[in-house]
């Protein structure tokens, strides 16, 4: 379909054809697999203070914590031992996670597992810490816009500008990384016009991966009062992304799981084909609180990866330990070769 068939699709259809269609490009694309990623929330110290987020700067409720770079190192060796063959590093914009120690992290874990791809999620930095970071062993980077309406985004962002963090993924294009981004469903103040336009800027910059999750309000943060949207607008909002970039990898966010117990099977039903357990250590897992009512704070991530077989199962999909680069991903690397 082109771009009017889709939007045709989503603004006319009823929920089930439009999720009957993504799942179909999906399925075309990367066959009945779910690829699984290894979580590490890193740290929870964070200089930004952005609205809608638990971990932000002025939350003084906050049990601040910032993994060792022993336990992350020991994490990502029981993930390699358990089989995960990608890992994210997750944290807060914390000012000790310089580039030259987030440099010397990514070649530690590379040296445990050479063939494992590393995601970092770790805020807007220089060129030039791309570069080097790239250079480092670093595959993938992921820097949500969170949404692509200007006003709102610097008003949430507490004057960040949306340009800025555009011109963040424009950079890291420069250094071949698997580019990642994506938004909030049901902040304050967005409407059907700004979801729409969510999922065409994902179209438009051809991200790697895109996650989309619900927004929650946390009680600690100055949108504690904000209304709870339908989870169903993200369900939708998946859909939607999934037509617009079927080679694109989309997880299934643990915030979905967190809103309703099927939250992400719902999404792998809708076009979603990736999970990530989250195997920060368990001690800490409760302090990074983007927003309240998280699951499985109580056990590892590699318990929840069992889990996740049923439930995965219960969509017709089976979980995969693979690598999972983005097809659109090495089929430019193979256009270029």
């Amino acid at each position: 379909m082109n771009a009017a068939d889709i939007l045709k699709l989503y603004k006319n259809s009823e929920n089930d054809a439009l999720i009957a269609a993504a799942d179909e490009v999906c399925r075309n694309v990367y066959g009945s697999k779910v690829y699984l990623r290894g979580l590490i929330e890193f740290s929870n110290i964070c200089n930004i203070d952005c609205l809608y987020c638990g971990i932000r700067k002025s939350n003084k409720e906050v049990k601040r914590y910032r993994l060792s770079e022993d336990e992350i190192i020991d994490t990502v060796s029981s993930g390699t031992k358990y089989g995960f063959k990608t890992f994210v590093l997750q944290g807060g914009e914390d000012p000790y996670f310089t580039t030259p120690v987030l440099c010397g992290l990514v070649e530690k874990i590379k040296k445990i597992n050479p063939e494992a791809a590393v995601t970092l999620s770790a805020g807007i930095r220089s060129c030039e810490s791309y570069r080097l970071l790239k250079e480092a062993g670093c595959d993938r980077y992921l820097l949500r816009f969170e949404t692509s309406d200007p006003e709102l985004h610097k008003y949430l962002r507490n004057g960040v500008t949306l340009n800025e963090r555009l011109k963040a993924l424009d950079n890291l294009r420069k250094y071949d990384y698997e580019v990642g981004s994506g938004f909030m469903v049901g902040l304050p103040g967005e409407t059907e016009e700004t979801r729409i336009q969510n999922a065409l800027l994902c179209r438009d910059y051809n991200f790697d991966m895109v996650g989309i999750g619900p927004f929650i309000p946390h009680p600690s943060t100055p949108l504690a009062d904000a209304l709870q949207m339908p989870l169903e607008l993200a369900i939708r909002s998946v859909a939607l992304v999934r037509l617009f970039l079927p080679e694109a990898n989309i997880p299934a966010t643990t915030a979905a799981g967190s809103l309703s117990s099927a939250g992400r099977e719902r999404m792998l039903a809708a076009g979603a084909n990736v999970l990530m357990p989250n195997i920060t250590p368990v001690k800490y897992k409760k302090d990074y609180e983007l927003y309240p009512g998280k699951i499985c704070l109580d056990e590892s991530g590699f318990e929840c990866a069992g889990c996740l077989e049923g439930r995965v199962l219960s969509v017709n999909k089976f979980i995969t330990y693979e690598r999972g680069d983005s097809a659109g991903f090495l089929h430019g690397k193979s256009a270029v070769s």
